[in-house]
């Protein structure tokens, strides 16, 4: 295929879309939890509107009011900032929400033991839950990097020079569609496969035994 160097001018940007969604969705994830979980009513409150608005809405939806609603007002984002600030904020509601999952299944008296030990709230919670509960929250945690991955292609539609921008392009100049989103459905399946498996590796290594969460809370469904 005579485009491929110009289409693979778009993994970059895909591979930057989901690290840094993936990255970021992970710290607003782990507060967002914190907060429904430990936080006082108005914390939880506030915590369960922003899954609920960003869980509740689609993806597209929240790029295009960040990067065509938000000019109204005179925010104004370039493409790649906006598909980064609306991955990641959609990334942590649902991440989010695998934490909380986790969190929960960790049995209570863990934490009366901690303070019968003499540590504060805050300590119980960083030494001893957290660390069991980023664990076992791998499974879910690597489905939400995977889809981050494959739904970075809609970015297309505010203007991203991302790998699903660069076939459209190609193909639209070429007319040659059907060859060109083969290949990039292969680049894809071949980078989520890749990413599974280094996941995969994490998990085995990291793994509780007898320890897990059998509901997948939050799990995409769109």
């Amino acid at each position: 295929m005579k485009s491929l160097p110009e289409l693979l001018e778009g993994v970059p940007v895909t591979l930057l879309l989901t690290f840094f969604a993936i990255s970021v969705g992970f710290a607003l994830g782990l507060l967002f939890a914190l907060g429904r979980v430990y936080g006082h009513k108005l914390i939880s409150y506030f915590c369960t509107a922003y899954l609920e608005v960003f869980r509740g809405t689609p993806l597209l939806v929240q790029l295009f009011i960040i990067y065509y609603g938000l000019p109204a007002i005179g925010i104004i984002f370039s493409p790649i900032q906006a598909a980064m600030i609306g991955l990641s904020l959609n990334s942590g509601a649902y991440q989010a929400e695998y934490l909380r999952g986790s969190i929960q299944a960790i049995p209570s008296n863990q934490m009366v033991a901690g303070r019968t030990l003499g540590m504060t709230k805050f300590q119980s919670i960083r030494t001893i839950i957290l660390p069991q509960a980023l664990r076992i929250s791998i499974p879910a945690w690597s489905n939400e990097l995977i889809y981050l991955l494959k739904y970075t292609s809609i970015v297309v539609y505010i203007q991203v020079r991302d790998l699903t921008f660069q076939a459209k392009d190609i193909a639209s100049h070429s007319s040659r569609y059907f060859e060109t989103f083969i290949v990039v459905a292969l680049i894809y399946l071949l980078f989520t496969a890749v990413l599974s498996e280094i996941v995969d590796i994490i998990e085995k290594r990291l793994r509780i035994p007898g320890v897990g969460v059998t509901n997948k809370v939050g799990l995409r469904t769109f």
